[in-house]
């Protein structure tokens, strides 16, 4: 069976492809928004920008204030308040310890006074306990020596009594030995005793 020739379809030369379409519509795009911008400068400097730079800026302080306020503030609080209390306390113990120093200083200077005091009367005490046994001592040699002078001078005043009792004896003697000589008759003993006492 015979099929019937189809005809080509007709080519027009001047009708337009679809990406050509497509890439001159993006061209267009393109150079639309470069005209809009086409002014040169910053966006941040445009006015249709400045709300939300704004919004932006006032969310970003919010943030910054909230986190300064509520997390950095209180722990340099913190930090500043544990640095005074260290301070305080550090003053407050070296003042301590400075008072403490004076008192141990005073009761040292009190306690060597006092050791001075009890040494000066120790001293003076045992002085006059050696003057005291010295003073005794003295006394008693001295009354000892006194005893022994007594019993001498007894002694030599006995012996000494003795002796003029042989003296008058012996002088009696003599004497009546030298009136027998002289006159060739002894005188009596009582005679010559009484002659020999009146001539002393």
């Amino acid at each position: 069976m015979a099929t019937a020739p189809t005809s080509p379809l007709p080519i027009t030369p001047n009708a337009p492809d679809s990406a050509q379409v497509g890439t001159a519509e993006t061209h267009a795009s393109t150079e639309a928004a470069h005209g809009e911008g086409g002014g040169g400068g910053l966006p941040q400097f445009e006015f249709q920008h400045w709300f939300g730079q704004i919004v932006y800026l006032i969310f970003l302080f919010a943030i910054l204030y909230w986190l300064i306020a509520k997390v950095f503030a209180p722990r340099m609080r913190r930090v500043f308040d544990e640095r005074e209390t260290t301070i305080s306390t550090a003053i407050a113990t070296a003042r301590q310890v400075q008072a403490e120093a004076a008192g141990q200083a005073e009761a040292a200077k009190a306690e060597v006074a006092k050791a001075r005091a009890d040494s000066r009367a120790a001293s003076v005490a045992a002085k006059a306990r050696v003057t005291d046994a010295a003073n005794a001592r003295a006394a008693e040699e001295e009354a000892v020596v006194n005893a022994r002078i007594a019993e001498a001078e007894t002694a030599i005043g006995k012996t000494r009594d003795a002796a003029m009792a042989n003296v008058a004896t012996i002088a009696a003697d003599t004497a009546s030995a030298i009136v027998e000589r002289l006159t060739g008759k002894a005188p009596s003993p009582a005679e010559a005793a009484a002659a020999v006492k009146g001539a002393a």
